[in-house]
């Protein structure tokens, strides 16, 4: 595309010179009181969000932090803080699990439409990357070695063997359930993409930050030996 003259073809003294701004940014943290308390404060929030629950009333959670700091009468009772955040907890949940059961529920509809994907009686997906037919299948009680790739149906990575350079090994008895039916029909020197519904996998429960109730998981499974 051609370049506009109007645009590119100005002269030097057309060109103002750039303002320095006086603005900098300045570290608040200025003493290990102050890093420790801005450390607490992002530990707090990560353990709200591996609850599921960072979307608390921030303010509130403030608030009787400086109450209890300023010795100041609380707003609840003791007997009544776990009861207030199970409640909480339990609506969050129920809102989140009624979603993700929705949205696993479309994308498995649709998912097992496409070509190449089987659905086995349990619900669990898969299709296959890398067949290897020759290969030996492992048992329940088998040690094996796998390289995996995890995500949600949004694509967001929750965990990944790949990613970390590192295949793991583990009983094929000790996983979810999705994955011991699948690794029980893959043979060693295959690779199968599993898509996992909840109920062979963590369920209704939050599982970490990233895995919320409900979740259908998508796994990129290879498996590199059986480790008798």
């Amino acid at each position: 595309m051609a370049l506009s003259v109007n645009t590119y073809g100005q002269t030097k003294a057309s060109v103002k010179a750039p303002v320095k701004s006086n603005s900098t940014v300045v570290n608040p943290l200025k003493n290990n009181k102050d890093s420790a308390g801005y450390a607490l404060g992002i530990r707090i929030l990560q353990n709200l969000q591996a609850q599921g629950l960072d979307a608390v009333n921030l303010v509130m959670l403030q608030k009787a932090m400086n109450d209890m700091l300023q010795k100041k009468p609380l707003l609840l009772k003791e007997d009544a803080l776990d009861r207030c955040i199970g409640t909480f907890a339990n609506e969050v949940n129920t809102v989140k699990l009624e979603k993700s059961k929705k949205a696993s529920k479309d994308f498995l509809a649709a998912n097992g439409k496409r070509q190449g994907v089987i659905t086995l009686p349990s619900g669990l997906q898969y299709e296959i990357l890398k067949d290897n037919p020759g290969g030996t299948k492992p048992t329940a009680t088998d040690q094996v070695k796998c390289h995996y790739h995890g995500t949600l149906i949004d694509g967001t990575i929750f965990d990944s063997s790949v990613d970390r350079g590192e295949p793991i090994v583990f009983s094929v008895g000790g996983v979810i359930k999705g994955w011991q039916e699948a690794l029980q029909l893959m043979t060693v020197g295959s690779k199968w993409k599993l898509y996992i519904p909840s109920d062979l996998a963590y369920g209704d429960q939050q599982a970490g930050p990233k895995i919320g109730p409900g979740s259908t998981l998508i796994f990129e499974v290879e498996l590199l030996s059986i480790e008798k």
